[in-house]
Order: C-alpha cells, then structure tokens, then sequence
C-alpha cells in the first residue's frame, strides 16, 4: 500500500487552487469542470481539494479546518524558508510563526491559509538528527503556533 492523497474540504475549488499555486508555487494537475473537486501536483503525492457542497451531496459533513484548532498540517519543504513565507504572505496566507531554527537542526514557520488549513513551510530533516526528533516533540508538546505581531 501507498499513500496517494491528501484531500482538504473547502468552499471554493478553483480558489483555493489558485492560492496554492501562487503561495506555493503548485501545479496544477486538474480543475474538475463543476468546480467541486480539484488536484495539484506535489511530488510522489497529490495535494486535492473538494468542494463542502460535494461532500454534503456525498452525506458529509467535514467541519471548516482551523488554524487555532488544527486536527492536522499541511508541511512542504523548501531550502529558504523565509523566501517560502514571504511568497505565501505576498498570495494571501496569514503568518502565525515567523521562521525559527528548531534544536534539531530544522527551520520551520508555519501560515493559515484563507480556509484555516495550518502550512508549516519547512526545510528537509537532516538524516542523523532523525533519532532526536521524537524526544524534541515530547519537550515541545505544549509548543502551539500562535500568530505573529
């Protein structure tokens, strides 16, 4: 088995693909002709996008993420952090944590983007510091992002 999808329930498809591209610099895989349902390349995984109305006709009803309230995040990876938030923020993302270097050895910041979905923008982890990481996040348990300014 292989993990193909992420898929985020939103009010506007075409919107919220167009924001990821602009942020993020995605590409487009497909906009479904209804606009209800959309897919963005992303490497060995697809990024999609259904439409809330789509899920209600489907007997759904997923709850609007939030950001203050995250069940889970979005992270891309990126060698410039900084240059990765000034680019979201310029599209439209609301900054919560501006960029910090984390003890193992790792930069992240995190944006919300306009539906509530947590982005964390985050260089790779360094092979070696793997093996501290889970002690780190037992530390840093209580850690939340918590907007900036």
């Amino acid at each position: 088995m292989q993990f193909a999808y992420t898929i985020l329930y939103v009010e506007d498809v075409a919107r919220s693909i167009s924001f990821y591209e602009a942020a993020f610099g995605l590409q487009r895989r497909f906009l479904h002709e209804g606009g209800d349902y959309g897919e963005l390349e992303t490497g060995a995984t697809t990024l999609a996008f259904s439409s809330h109305q789509l899920m209600a006709q489907l007997g759904k009803n997923p709850r609007r993420a939030s950001a203050d309230a995250p069940s889970f995040e979005i992270a891309l990876t990126t060698d410039d952090v900084p240059a990765a938030l000034e680019r979201a923020v310029a599209a439209g993302a609301r900054q919560l944590r501006a960029p910090e270097r984390m003890p193992w050895g790792q930069t992240i910041a995190y944006v919300e983007d306009g539906d509530g979905v947590l982005v964390e923008l985050c260089t790779p982890v360094q092979p070696g510091r793997d093996a501290a990481r889970p002690m780190v996040f037992r530390r840093l348990a209580g850690m939340h992002a918590t907007p900036c300014g």
